[in-house]
């Protein structure tokens, strides 16, 4: 099994005299100001859970947007500081934005363009050519930062996500040729031509992840469609038996990488005597001895499916009255992006929808449905998956969706269920879980109860099966293997 070990050691044989150096829009730590102190939270997110034992294990540089209220007033002059704060590990390197920059490149061409380009849920894309400016001008501040990194000196690049499109282009522009091996994984899913042509800057976002030497996505399909979009609007060639694109004399590597979480790491965490406390203090503080628990737990976004899971929950009591008083749901979001409206609508519904279903069902002692929107500490959140008998994933599409893959990890006990939405990623791994359509409420209710009611030996039998799977494919497996891949990159230049 690979291990934080495992890759220090494979990254320190082969990386050479390489720098180490990671780039997306969201950092792994945040420092804010709380009652005249300065706090440091972690990040939330799949690429936070995802990259931070990575980067802990290579002792690299990772570049992202500082937008916490102490950020600056603990960073040195350059934006550089040294995480985790309480072991020190690696540089978190921050690219400070203006409003206008924040409100052009993220909430409006990432987040307003590019998400529900690349989701399938019904929300129509606006793109603004403000919105894209902003977009070409943070590519280019996260460019000047990359090269302040790297200097004179040779360095992997490794770009996350949909948020730096063009980075590597602009990279590309300014550097010598073999200076630079660059890598882009992408943690959403890709579209299909016929929703991606759309796009009024299809060619220059193309053009600029073809400028990468290894592009990676979640699934096979994924990979499949962006050669698809590439055949069809750029002058390449391409060789689908080993899956890649020449384009402006530069080969690009396309190949899919199923991401995972630390395993190890949380497998460990949820035994500890904190986490013991930790669930404790939930039992106690929401009064939830002697009921089964169901859990979900991500930001606020129109493709996790929120509504319909609420929803669900409304069925699933219609069905079976008997089941009232006997469960409660506890959903963890963040309300993020609330200055986009869609985002500040759904927040909206979901408030709605918890008082209705809430009043429809709720009795002196005990309501089904507890919305909590609170940032967790890692050990409450890891509390929190152990608390749960059934986990519910009911994204409308995802990319792959590692929520699911931390609640396994936690349950060290070997107990509880996985509620599985067919349309994630993660659901062609997590063949044991219990999966379903999002859009079928008859079908998503009866996986609910299915859930509750299952028996302690079934649950055995699946978990013991997921956890092994994550377990011998984990965040290590990943990067081991994403960063082999560059070490070839690298070789063949």
């Amino acid at each position: 099994m690979y291990s934080e070990e495992s890759l220090k050691q494979f990254i320190q044989d082969n990386l050479g005299d390489r720098k180490f150096i990671v780039v997306s829009n969201r950092q792994p730590y945040e420092h804010q100001l709380n009652q005249g102190k300065v706090v440091c939270k972690r990040g939330a997110g799949g690429i936070i859970t995802a990259l931070d034992p990575v980067m802990q294990a290579s002792h690299g540089t990772w570049i992202a947007v500082g937008n916490g209220t102490a950020d600056k007033k603990i960073c040195d002059a350059a934006g550089r500081i040294q995480v985790p704060e309480d072991n020190p590990k690696y540089t978190l390197r921050r690219v400070w934005l203006n409003k206008s920059e924040n409100k052009g490149y993220y909430y409006g061409y990432s987040n307003e363009a590019l998400w529900p380009l690349c989701h399938k849920t019904f929300e129509r894309p606006s793109f603004e050519e403000d919105d894209w400016e902003s977009y070409k001008q943070v590519n280019a501040k996260f460019a000047d930062a990359v090269l302040d990194e790297v200097g004179d000196e040779e360095a992997f690049v490794w770009i996350q996500d949909y948020h730096l499109c063009l980075l590597p282009h602009l990279l590309r522009e300014r550097m010598n040729k073999d200076q630079l091996i660059i890598a882009h994984f992408w943690h959403i899913p890709w579209p299909s031509y016929e929703t991606f042509r759309i796009c009024p800057q299809k060619k220059e976002i193309l053009q600029g992840l073809l400028a990468n030497d290894l592009l990676g996505f979640h699934i096979n399909y994924h990979c499949n469609n962006f050669l698809e979009n590439v055949e069809r609007e750029v002058e390449a060639r391409i060789n689908r038996e080993n899956l890649t694109v020449i384009s402006d004399s530069h080969t690009t590597k396309i190949q899919a990488f199923p991401i995972s979480v630390d395993y190890a790491g949380i497998n460990h965490i949820s035994q500890t005597k904190t986490v013991e406390n930790e669930v404790k203090a939930w039992k106690n503080n929401y009064n939830l001895d002697n009921q089964k628990i169901i859990v979900g737990a991500e930001r606020i976004d129109y493709t996790k499916g929120l509504p319909e899971r609420f929803l669900a929950i409304e069925r699933l009591l219609d069905e079976h009255p008997e089941l009232i008083g006997r469960f409660s749901f506890l959903q963890l979001g963040q309300i993020t992006r609330i200055h986009i409206p869609k985002y500040k609508r759904l927040n909206d519904e979901l408030n709605d929808l918890m008082e209705r279903i809430n009043w429809k069902y709720s009795t002196d002692d005990w309501q089904p449905i507890l919305f909590i929107r609170q940032h967790l500490s890692f050990q409450r959140l890891v509390a929190l998956f152990k608390l749960g008998d059934v986990l519910v994933v009911s994204s409308l599409h995802d990319g792959m969706n590692l929520v699911a893959k931390e609640f396994i990890s936690a349950h060290s006990d070997e107990s509880g269920v996985l509620v599985l939405s067919k349309f994630t990623g993660a659901a062609r791994e997590l063949t044991e879980a219990l999966h379903f359509n999002p859009y079928d409420l008859q079908e998503f209710a009866g996986k609910l109860y299915n859930g509750i009611l299952m028996s302690d030996k079934e649950k055995k039998i699946r978990m013991i099966k997921l956890r092994e799977k994550v377990m011998e494919q984990n965040i290590y497996a990943w990067a081991n293997e994403m960063i082999s891949e560059l070490m070839e990159c690298a070789y063949l230049s």
